[in-house]
């Protein structure tokens, strides 16, 4: 598995971070959903130049030029509700792509323990395909590896990329040690020190479902 940190150098990337992070701008979900966009077409670009390309004429008004086009089926597939946002922004880059969802969350217990349950998938065949999994918080890792494996009973794509914008150390050596000798890339915007004792990452941002589409019960 190969890791790829796409704010270093740093970039644009890190305002766009800072304000998801920001709690005087977290009370704007507007603005949140829009930065999770926004960093979601920051990945899709850094993702498009790993891509297989092929030279191809395209008639001008002028005569004919050689374009060199993309020649993987993609399928941008996201872990319902924060990854939808992420996925958008996705899209907007890979606009001829198939589409898959993923329903995962924790299910916590009386004392407080949790585990991660997968209640909904939908996804084309993804035999051969490249595959984009877009989850914006990479916390334990766990709920990434289960939608992965929820994925599979659709077809074993060539490639799978992970994208998450703000990982734990921990999550990321999780999913290395899953993924080790898999056709994975996981590419990330930070990587915070460790996670707290209900598994959210420090320093984080918090909740992304709810501060993009507002508290849950």
């Amino acid at each position: 598995m190969e890791i790829k940190h796409i704010n270093e150098p740093v970039s644009i990337l890190s305002n766009f971070v800072a304000e998801m992070r920001d709690v005087n701008i977290q009370t704007d979900p507007l603005r949140f959903r829009r930065n999770l966009e926004r960093i979601g077409e920051i990945f899709a670009f850094e993702i498009s130049k790993t891509l297989t390309y092929q030279p191809t004429p395209i008639t001008t008004p002028l005569g004919t030029a050689t374009q060199w086009l993309p020649q993987e089926q993609l399928v941008v597939t996201s872990i319902l509700r924060a990854g939808v946002p992420l996925h958008n922004g996705i899209l907007n880059f890979f606009d001829r792509a198939e589409n898959g969802f993923v329903s995962a969350f924790r299910k916590y217990n009386a004392e407080g323990e949790f585990d991660i349950h997968i209640e909904y998938i939908s996804a084309p065949d993804l035999t051969g395909k490249t595959v984009i999994m877009a989850d914006p918080m990479l916390a334990t890792g766990s709920s990434l590896e289960l939608a992965y494996k929820a994925i599979m009973a659709n077809g074993k794509p060539a490639h799978v990329h992970f994208v998450s914008i703000i990982a734990s150390q921990p999550g990321v050596e999780y999913i290395a040690s899953m993924f080790e000798e898999e056709p994975v890339t996981l590419w990330v915007a930070a990587v915070d020190e460790k996670l707290n004792a209900k598994s959210y990452i420090v320093p984080g941002i918090g909740d992304a479902g709810d501060l993009a589409y507002g508290p849950k019960l």
